[in-house]
């Protein structure tokens, strides 16, 4: 009978990898793929009951305004009457999932974990995976990514390819109201950067969470590679952000079985006959947004342009 764990299609881990990760070494594994994620840190989250997240939302009369108001400088006029009326069939965002199961041998986890704890850095490594889907799928689902969330009046084209100080002015117009931070690939930001520095404006930086962002007008340019480069051109968003500003808002379901964190749990499965013990890693998660002008998206953002620059000589 062949050995689950040394086979080419072994399901877990195996003793070989084990014991170089609990000697000669007092390091956790390294993986170059896992990034800071700063949209999921700046998203204010809500707790969602029952998968559904629910945006209720204003219905607009034919004449364009939702309450008749008569502005009164003298006299006795006949006061309009009105009230406020709702969308019939509102918007419902149902909770997104995203799952794996992970696969341990007993062997290994108890042989190999004096120095480093086997169990521990399989979940954390895992749980780094699905949090780094987690944020594609926030910039990329089909269906509420925010990429595909953006109304057709809130979508505009750079002016001539490179984002350019007069782009990102025209998209602080369309989300005036509390604008939170643009989201955009470091390439962007970098070209960016060149555009604004070549025209004399180089952009500010500004401290956060430890880290150094640049600004724009004091709103910062967050970095995510998330968002898509196609034949060098790209895409950079504008948020506001929070229930309270009618802004974009994350989505989760906290309190669930297993959590290590909001929305995020680990439950044992339980062992099987080969002695691999199953954990089921799970997310739930989802994203809306609570005003049409909450979000803008800057289309056709060229990454690859850049300046000589001929200094005089001495």
């Amino acid at each position: 009978m062949s050995d689950p764990i040394n086979s080419p299609s072994r399901l877990s881990i195996s003793a070989e990898a084990a014991r170089n990760l609990a000697t000669a070494t007092v390091t956790p594994p390294q993986w170059d793929e896992i990034t800071p994620r700063w949209l999921h840190i700046l998203l204010p989250w809500v707790d969602v009951d029952g998968g559904v997240y629910r945006v209720n939302r204003v219905k607009r009369k034919p004449n364009g305004v939702s309450v008749d108001l008569l502005t009164v400088d003298d006299g006795e006029p006949l006061l309009p009457t009105s009230f406020i009326d709702y969308e019939e069939d509102p918007r419902e965002y149902h909770l997104s999932t995203i799952q794996t199961v992970l696969h341990t041998h007993t062997r290994v986890t108890d042989l190999y974990s004096n120095a480093i704890d086997q169990l521990r850095e399989q979940v954390r490594l895992t749980v780094e995976a699905v949090k780094e889907r987690e944020e594609f799928e926030l910039v990329n689902h089909p269906n509420f990514g925010l990429l595909n969330s953006v109304a057709p009046a809130q979508q505009i084209k750079t002016r001539k390819g490179p984002p350019t100080p007069d782009d990102l002015d025209e998209l602080i117009s369309l989300v005036w109201k509390k604008p939170a931070f643009f989201l955009a690939h470091p390439k962007a930001i970098a070209a960016f950067g060149r555009e604004a520095t070549r025209r004399g404006v180089p952009p500010p930086t500004v401290t956060l969470f430890g880290s150094p962002f640049i600004t724009w007008r004091g709103i910062p340019l967050i970095p995510s590679d998330k968002l898509p480069i196609n034949d060098g051109n790209t895409s950079i968003l504008l948020l506001r952000v929070g229930e309270k500003q009618r802004g974009v808002v994350g989505l989760q379901k906290a309190g669930v079985t297993g959590e290590v964190e909001p929305g995020l749990s680990v439950r044992y499965m339980g062992t099987n006959e080969h002695s691999i013990a199953s954990h089921l890693v799970t997310r739930y998660f989802s994203v809306a947004k609570l005003g049409e002008d909450a979000i803008a998206r800057l289309d056709d953002v060229n990454v690859g342009n850049y300046h000589e620059y001929v200094y005089p000589q001495a």
